[in-house]
């Protein structure tokens, strides 16, 4: 996709019509494959692909996703045909129809994501399994089967009577479908681009089929005037019903997962300077499908559903609205009438082969390192065993029988340990959550500990339910009746507040606490000293920077504990978004300059999280004027990668009370020629000091108050003057010129945990330093509103 997105109508027509060519010729074969695969008449196939393309590409709510004939619903659909015959199948496709229609006016649609993925892989890895070895019969030059058991036990005599012409047309296309992917350099992307490797391999077996003179079945495709339309359905009521449900269940759930990834791909073209897109409105999409199945089944056609392969060479092609998708389908349409003689040049086999690489894919190998990763496995295979031996319906109601029995599993397997450190205390740990399944062995644990000791409860889980309250609840007032004392704190070591009769330990555990909290036991390792604190004269200790309180555990441990934790907690939460931006690369929005000061955690007061921040800290949150930097140029470097390269949207200089660098900034004044490094680098604050002393009683200040005292006067004044510094560097003022850049003064108060913002506009009149402009004011910004 180029980085310039597509703008005119004119353009934007282009973008989508050359993408509908791209879908067009993906579909045209698969339906074709899929429609031999299911029994079903071959024009099935390819009225379903018109029709989805044209009647939910119009309705759906998911612009780019294409809808078709799916491998995901050929067993289904065979079993269907099988059991029922084609009329009464294509009566089942209406009415799953309407159950969709009816289920996206409940709008229930997201429901469907909660079912695990683990299942939903299973089910498409079974049901593709199923394909292929039933269409490797084909390949040989038989028929298949209908269970894959029979397709198993028959696959001896199979290949004791294989047909050569038909496994060497099998073979080629398969051939073609693997290598046709791996065409490198210039003209291997542009023949991959002109022609899918689907219908490259279509097209090279059906000619050398033809060239050859091999006589092998080909497609036949009956007549318009003898095309089935549905009949009355007729058979169990039950089964009915049941038949139904399968069809909605299925083409639902994968097409609403397919939305949902078909969202993914559009929101990360994008962010690569893409068109914009809609987000997708999965109960609107639910619709779409929904009408979309009863169009094709009253036309005679089969059962349809949002196709991830479709939709996703769709969106790679630089499709930008739903004009594609219905193109595409217009494009099917005229297929079926005018290359009638064409595609009954095609060979079974090499649709066969074709169908059958599509199945081995749906159990792509990557589905199944991401259920190990989150120890799935066994609702995975159970699910696609079931598939493949019982059916679609009974498959899927295994695996979710499996994942309940996992999870309570793992409720039931909360680890409750008990040690004594050594000092004649107890220490009780229970990891994971509590609930009523764990209390026998919680109470096993607890009645293990001696009466009249010291007991420190340690509970890592973030759920406690009444009945394991209870217990803790009683055991720990029978044990301090005894003379104990029971102290129940969070998995940090952070106390629970505790009322007479309550257990208040559900507070929100921060990720700082396995460390930082006064009362958690030292650390194992040497003791630290603190070296004594120097500050400036008149200077705090407690918020100097650089200062160091009277005793912090070791600093080695301190880090070692914290990257334990996050390799536990946090790590498999944002490994799949760390892969993601390894492999795009940074786009970040902001460059925010802040103070060094290790109170001020940046990710935390702005709630950003990785790739959203391109941040430089410095002390004192400064910005050297160009020319003055003495050799250092990091700063000035940091802000014209942001500005030229990264091109950041906005600039944000915030300050923070207690600033050790403005307190000794002050107490030094602008005549300090001391030759540190502090020192040195402390003068790029003079003119703050300056302005300060020039305003008078013009300083800045907080909402309708003024600044506390002389210390947070001159952070705010700081703040303002290292602002008007950014407009002095070359690369922003261009870009604040052309629109393309907002600077912004900030001040975060850390003792009250609140955040003040200059707004855009006031913080680009003060970098101008506009001596009528009146006193700056830095508005707070509060849950309810967006300042700045």
């Amino acid at each position: 996709m180029s980085a310039c997105a597509p703008t005119t109508p004119r353009e934007r027509f282009r973008a989508d019509f050359s993408a509908s060519i791209a879908v067009f010729l993906i579909a045209l074969p698969l339906s074709l494959g899929i429609a031999l695969a299911t029994g079903a008449p071959l024009q099935a196939g390819l009225v379903a692909a018109a029709v989805g393309g044209i009647v939910a590409g119009r309705l759906g709510g998911a612009p780019l996703q294409v809808t078709g004939p799916a491998a995901g619903l050929t067993v289904v659909t065979a079993d269907l045909i099988q059991q029922y015959g084609w009329r009464v199948t294509c009566a089942i496709t209406v009415l799953a129809g309407l159950t969709q229609l009816a289920l996206s006016a409940l709008r229930v649609a997201r429901t469907a994501l909660v079912v695990s993925p683990a299942i939903v892989h299973g089910m498409l890895a079974g049901i593709g399994i199923t394909i292929a070895i039933a269409q490797l019969h084909v390949v040989l030059g038989g028929s298949p089967q209908s269970s894959v058991p029979d397709n198993l036990a028959e696959l001896p005599a199979q290949l004791a009577r294989l047909d050569p012409a038909a496994v060497g047309v099998g073979a080629l296309t398969i051939a073609v479908l693997l290598l046709w992917p791996r065409l490198r350099g210039g003209t291997g992307e542009r023949i991959r681009r002109a022609m899918p490797a689907a219908l490259a391999a279509v097209v090279l077996a059906t000619a050398v089929t033809a060239l050859a003179g091999l006589r092998l079945p080909r497609v036949d495709l009956p007549s318009w005037s003898n095309h089935a339309l549905p009949g009355m359905p007729e058979g169990p009521v039950l089964g009915l019903i049941a038949a139904v449900l399968t069809v909605t269940l299925v083409a639902s759930v994968e097409s609403l997962l397919s939305a949902v990834a078909v969202d993914k791909l559009a929101t990360a073209r994008r962010r690569r300077g893409g068109a914009p897109v809609p987000r997708a409105d999965l109960d609107r999409e639910l619709r779409g499908q929904g009408a979309a199945n009863v169009v094709s089944g009253a036309l005679g056609g089969l059962p349809v559903t949002g196709v991830a392969v479709r939709s996703t060479a769709n969106v790679a092609a630089g499709a930008v609205s739903r004009k594609s998708t219905i193109m595409h389908g217009c494009w099917v349409l005229l297929a079926t009438g005018l290359l009638v003689n064409m595609l009954e040049m095609i060979p079974l086999a090499a649709l066969a082969a074709l169908v059958m690489v599509v199945g081995l894919q749906m159990a792509g190998i990557h589905h199944l390192r991401n259920v190990t990763r989150h120890r799935e496995t066994v609702v995975y295979a159970a699910t696609t065993v079931g598939v493949i031996l019982l059916g679609v319906l009974e498959g899927v109601g295994i695996g979710i029988a499996c994942a309940v029995v996992l999870a309570l599993h793992r409720l039931t397997h909360t680890r409750i340990t008990v040690d004594e450190p050594g000092d004649g205390s107890h220490r009780v740990r229970a990891e994971g959550p509590l609930t009523f399944l764990a209390v026998p062995r919680l109470s096993r644990v607890l009645a293990r500990v001696p009466e009249g000791t010291v007991v420190t409860v340690e509970l890592t889980g973030s759920f406690l339910d009444h009945a394991a309250y209870e217990t803790l609840h009683d055991w720990r007032t029978a044990h301090t009746d005894r003379g104990g004392r029971v102290e129940i704190v969070d998995g940090g070591g952070e106390p629970a507040a505790e009322p007479a009769a309550e257990l208040a330990f559900r507070r929100p555990r921060l990720p700082w606490h396995n460390y930082r909290h006064v009362g958690l036991p030292a650390l194992p390792g040497p003791a630290a000293t603190a070296p004594a604190a120097t500050t400036a004269a008149g200077a705090d200790p407690a918020g100097a920077a650089g200062s160091v309180p009277p005793a912090v555990p070791d600093t080695v441990d301190e880090l070692l504990s914290g990257l334990r934790a996050f390799q536990s907690r946090t790590a498999p939460l944002v490994r799949d978004e760390l892969a993601r931006l390894a492999r795009e690369g940074q786009r970040p929005g902001q460059l925010f300059l802040t103070c060094a000061d290790s109170r001020l955690v940046t990710s935390m007061i702005t709630a950003s999280g990785p790739g959203s921040l391109f941040t430089v800290r410095n002390v004192g949150n400064l910005v050297p004027v160009p020319g003055t930097e003495e050799g250092d140029t990091s700063v000035a470097a940091a802000i014209e990668y942001a500005v030229t390269v990264l091109r950041v949207r906005s600039i944000t200089v915030c300050g923070h009370s207690g600033c050790g660098a403005m307190q000794a900034l002050r107490a030094s004044g602008t005549g300090a020629g001391g030759a540190g490094p502090l020192d040195r680098w402390l003068r790029h604050g003079h003119a703050s000091l300056e302005r300060l002393e020039a305003a008078g009683g013009d300083a800045p200040r907080l909402d309708d108050r003024p600044a506390a005292d002389g210390v947070e006067a001159l952070c705010l004044t700081n703040v303002l003057q290292q602002v008007e510094h950014l407009t002095r560097h070359e690369c922003v003022a261009r870009a604040v010129r052309e629109g393309t850049l907002t600077l912004r003064g900030m001040y975060f108060h850390v003792g009250e945990a609140q955040a003040y913002v200059l707004d855009a506009a006031g913080a680009g009149v003060r970098a101008t330093g506009d001596p009528d402009a009146g006193p700056a004011v830095f508005t707070s910004v509060r849950p309810d509103v967006l300042t700045g």
